[in-house]
């Protein structure tokens, strides 16, 4: 699996159809309409994310693996 920083991911969230809700630190808060589930995702530099928690994220946000490339 390709690893992501935060930012990057964020890019990928957005063209995706989700929103900035807030910012709560150094984690950004994302929703979509109609749907309940919140992303919460860590941005710590250029630190990339760590594979659990992307895959994690990837699976909430229903955004398949092969658009990471």
């Amino acid at each position: 699996m390709k690893t992501l920083t935060g930012r990057d991911f964020i890019r990928l969230v957005e063209r995706h159809g989700w929103t900035l809700l807030r910012v709560n630190g150094s984690h950004y808060i994302y929703g979509k309409p109609g749907s309940v589930v919140r992303l919460s995702v860590p941005i710590h530099g250029n630190r990339p994310l760590k594979t659990g928690l992307l895959r994690h994220l990837l699976k909430l946000s229903e955004i398949p693996d092969s658009d990471l490339d």
